[in-house]
């Protein structure tokens, strides 16, 4: 009884249609914001030995959502990065525009290092084995920074969508449970299709490059990136669609 008592005012919310429609918004927002993270986590993950990729993704996933929930606990502060601590170039920079900079720039990166990888892998094969070994511990320290990135990026935008507290919270915890029922399948197909890995790569270049325009002021609508992340992701689909088939042709034809 007590337990209901103090859980009655955190969801009032249940009998307002309209607090219903902004819960339903933030879980597609959410989701949404969400595949950055887990495009990034399926590449990375698939560069380790296929004993250790299941562990990586359930730890990077768990740790992103521990990050939300510890996040939105603290949500007073979180608020607070928004306010500009200093200005230069005309532009006020916040924590917040700060810490997207930082992320962007490491997300370019890490997508131009793997890019060169994947374009020349000679250049790798020689240190490939000294650093086999803290594979799995470097993958999860990255994809720690990136789901600070994300997280605060995430809870910032569940604040401008809503003020309760309990529709934040049931929103993270969907997406973030739709990002680990969508990690392995992702990854595995990534894995299979290597054409999809350049693809991947280039989505989280743009990725990164809009994270370092917004951190400068320079707000690029997410509804042009994913459409462009959407397009591309449709040609890709029409290549291999017809490479299967000329592989059909051929295979038919012997």
């Amino acid at each position: 009884m007590q337990l209901v008592e103090f859980l009655a005012p955190h969801f009032h919310f249940v009998s307002d249609p309209t607090a219903w429609v902004a819960l339903l918004t933030l879980v597609v927002l959410e989701v949404v914001l969400g595949i950055d993270n887990l495009i990034f986590i399926s590449i990375l993950t698939n560069k380790l030995p296929e004993a250790q990729r299941a562990r990586a993704r359930r730890l990077g996933i768990s740790a992103a959502l521990i990050m939300r929930l510890v996040l939105l606990a603290t949500i007073s502060i979180i608020v607070q990065l928004t306010t500009p601590v200093f200005t230069a170039f005309g532009h006020g920079f916040s924590w917040r525009d700060l810490i997207l900079i930082a992320g962007g720039l490491f997300l370019v990166w890490k997508a131009t290092k793997e890019i060169h990888h994947t374009v020349d892998p000679q250049d790798h094969q020689d240190t490939m084995v000294g650093t086999l070994q803290m594979s799995l511990a470097g993958a999860i320290f990255q994809i720690l920074l990136l789901d600070l990135v994300f997280s605060i990026d995430s809870i910032i935008t569940a604040v401008g969508m809503t003020d309760e507290i309990a529709i934040m919270y049931i929103a993270v915890i969907v997406a973030v449970s739709v990002m680990m029922l969508a990690a392995t399948p992702l990854a595995n197909f990534i894995a299979k299709n290597p054409s999809i890995v350049m693809l991947a790569l280039g989505f989280l270049l743009m990725i990164g490059m809009t994270l370092i325009a917004d951190g400068m002021g320079y707000h690029v609508p997410k509804g042009y990136i994913y459409a462009a992340m959407g397009f591309s992701a449709l040609v890709e689909g029409l290549n291999m669609l017809a490479r299967h088939r000329k592989k059909q042709g051929s295979g038919e034809g012997h």
